[in-house]
């Protein structure tokens, strides 16, 4: 997992990507802990591991939840994230703020460890 996006200050001018995302923009609503969300795409192979990685993870994390994402059928948001690749993770907080970013498959301990960015 790599270096955090946005901020959290609340400062004037900052996009809504900053600022936090949502039920709205994701689709599903979020972990009252944090969010663990995965853009992926139909042929990816790295994608359906990442799947199981993150679901299980969700589900022995008490208040974390796991959204997937079709990145080609959200092309508005992949552009406004600037999401490049399948798999691509991020770790929201419990406001739906970013907090770690990761393009490709990651192991499950490297997702428990990104997720103590979130609490």
């Amino acid at each position: 997992m790599v270096a955090r996006i946005g901020s959290d200050t609340g400062v004037e001018g900052m996009s809504d990507v900053e600022r936090g995302l949502g039920g709205a923009e994701l689709g599903a609503e979020l972990g009252e802990v944090a969010t663990l969300v995965q853009f992926s795409s139909a042929f990816c192979q790295p994608c359906r591991a990442t799947r199981r990685i993150l679901a299980d993870v969700a589900a022995v994390v008490p208040g974390v939840t796991h959204i997937e994402i079709d990145a080609e059928e959200r092309l508005a948001l992949v552009r406004a994230l600037a999401v490049e690749r399948t798999p691509t993770v991020l770790v929201l907080d419990q406001e739906g703020r970013i907090v770690r970013r990761a393009e490709g498959q990651p192991r499950k301990n490297e997702v428990i460890a990104a997720l103590g960015a979130a609490l």
